[in-house]
């Protein structure tokens, strides 16, 4: 699929990166925050130039494709309806700190991306955007073929969703590297070898190996203290 008009739910440090770095690379671009969007438009004037402030329903609905940008937390906030049939990309991690302690995120038996997806049936999850903070997402993004790129892992179950999304991190400015099914999100959980890592695609495919496929990577993350 061809993606054109791309929304974006999260008016926050990584949903007002991404966007910028979407503006930049000739997309569309509607943000939402959690409420009127008169209450972020200065924020998205002055943060994602370019981008227009909206609604989330508004976002969903005229979005080629959706990025969750949230608290993870939050996610029961999603209009499911407005995202049925759409790709959605879930960039969003379980923080105690900010989700609060939450035996329904961190249940050893799934993913968080999983949760998300069993909560939006009617949509084409894929994880990314996960691994990086936004800081390294706002000052490692390099145009194609630059020696000093470094890599975007991705997973996800249909293959033409991730080629999809693999473009758009590619035209973001990383390189996309393709871990597995949606499950093997675990692998760049927080508390993982590759979680926080800014690294080339060889080494971000070391790193994903180095975790059993489909193991639950985010026990020490999830312990408060932690």
């Amino acid at each position: 699929m061809m993606i054109g008009t791309i929304g974006i739910l999260g008016a926050g440090k990584v949903g007002t990166v991404l966007a910028r770095l979407a503006v930049a690379a000739g997309y569309r671009v509607l943000i939402a925050g959690s409420g009127d969007p008169a209450a972020i438009r200065l924020t998205v004037d002055v943060l994602a130039p370019g981008a227009v402030a909206t609604t989330a329903a508004d976002a969903a609905e005229r979005a080629d494709a959706v990025i969750l940008a949230l608290p993870l937390g939050k996610y029961r906030g999603i209009p499911g309806e407005a995202l049925r049939g759409k790709l959605v990309l879930d960039a969003m991690n379980y923080w105690w700190e900010v989700d609060g302690i939450r035996d329904d995120l961190t249940d050893p038996r799934t993913s968080s991306s999983e949760i998300v997806q069993a909560f939006l049936p009617g949509s084409r999850l894929v994880k990314a955007f996960n691994h990086l903070g936004y800081h390294d997402l706002e000052d490692r993004a390099r145009p194609a073929g630059s020696a000093d790129r470094v890599a975007v892992a991705i997973a996800g179950d249909n293959p033409a969703d991730l080629d999809a999304v693999a473009a758009l991190v590619d035209a973001l400015g990383f390189d996309p590297v393709i871990a597995g099914p949606l499950a093997e999100g675990t692998r760049f959980e927080p508390g993982t070898d590759l979680f926080g890592a800014v690294e080339p695609a060889d080494e971000v495919r070391t790193r994903l190996n180095r975790l059993p496929r489909a193991a639950r990577g985010r026990t020490t993350a999830a312990a408060p203290g932690a």
